[in-house]
């Protein structure tokens, strides 16, 4: 796809969306926003791509190309200010297309942590987001001064649910607080996504007790890879099966880490963070849709856009 055909088609998508799934806009005191609901949203999406090094970037981009269509673009700030606002109604648009996209012949989702870095762990002082984000531990980063992002993702790669806490958090609550959402919902978490019956993870999820415990109170089994030295076996075939489900999390985590860049975002605000991983999930998604509606592999993002 070309780009201007990739914003027009993404810009009806959401302009249904919002017209069919979500409530009319409040009405605010004072001026009208320069851009409506449908355009911060189309714009958030748009400026998540690789080809963008930082926001900045971005809207220079939109600046000097997007104005054909966005003939109102406001100044950066003003724009940032309405992407937080419209955090919530990009999170439903991204789970509207996991909707549509389903879970496959199986309802199962894959649940992973991915470390998301806010700022350098060395440096000194509180930084942006005191007493919100802090210092947690990954594999593949060592100690990093950030959150963890905790997502739920189908067995075809489409992302169902995600969540965000401090980096210290432990993955176990990460996982229990977003099943303990899908079973009784709550506005404040409107990512979560909708509830399944099985969940596979990796051994860092792994318990007999936290597993029971799970079924007991919500009615969800959690296949969880043994720890070592744990008592438990799996068969070779098992083994293999949830080996290759795994690799789909990884992949779509790697996604969003590094082609849509959420392992670059320094964010000023914790509302700022959400609404830019919202509109990442929101992007992957839609890709994933588009490549559906064109009979390509569901994760062939790479090239989808000719720019």
């Amino acid at each position: 796809m070309d780009v201007d055909t990739f914003l027009i088609t993404v810009y009806v998508l959401v302009d249904t969306f919002c017209q069919t799934h979500l409530p009319p806009e409040p009405h605010r005191p004072g001026p009208a926003p320069a851009l409506s609901r449908s355009e911060v949203l189309t714009l958030a999406i748009f400026g998540q791509w690789m080809k963008f090094s930082s926001e900045q970037d971005f809207y220079r981009y939109a600046e000097r190309h997007l104005r054909p269509y966005f003939p109102t673009l406001p100044h950066r700030s003003q724009y940032n200010r309405l992407l937080r606002r419209h955090q919530v109604a990009l999170a439903q648009f991204a789970l509207y297309l996991a909707d549509q996209l389903g879970r496959g012949p199986v309802a199962v989702d894959v649940l992973d942590v991915a470390p998301a870095p806010v700022r350098n762990a060395k440096r000194r002082g509180r930084g942006w987001l005191a007493g919100e984000a802090n210092i947690g531990f990954s594999l593949r980063l060592g100690w990093f001064a950030g959150f963890r992002v905790l997502t739920a993702v189908s067995l075809e790669g489409a992302i169902t649910g995600w969540g965000v806490a401090p980096a210290s958090t432990n993955e176990r609550s990460l996982a229990e607080t977003l099943i303990a959402c899908r079973a009784h919902p709550d506005p404040r978490l409107p990512s979560v996504g909708t509830p399944v019956a099985t969940y596979l993870a990796d051994s860092g999820f792994a318990g007999e007790d936290y597993e029971a415990h799970l079924a007991a109170t919500y009615g969800v089994t959690l296949v969880a890879t043994p720890q070592r030295g744990s008592r438990r076996r799996w068969p070779k075939a098992v083994r293999r099966w949830a080996a290759r489900h795994r690799q789909i999390v990884e992949t779509v985590i790697g996604r969003l880490l590094h082609t849509f860049g959420l392992e670059r975002e320094r964010p000023h605000t914790l509302a700022g963070f959400q609404a830019r991983l919202a509109a990442r999930v929101a992007l992957h998604n839609l890709c994933c849709w588009l490549n559906r509606q064109r009979g390509r592999p569901l994760l062939a993002v790479a090239n989808l856009i000719t720019w």
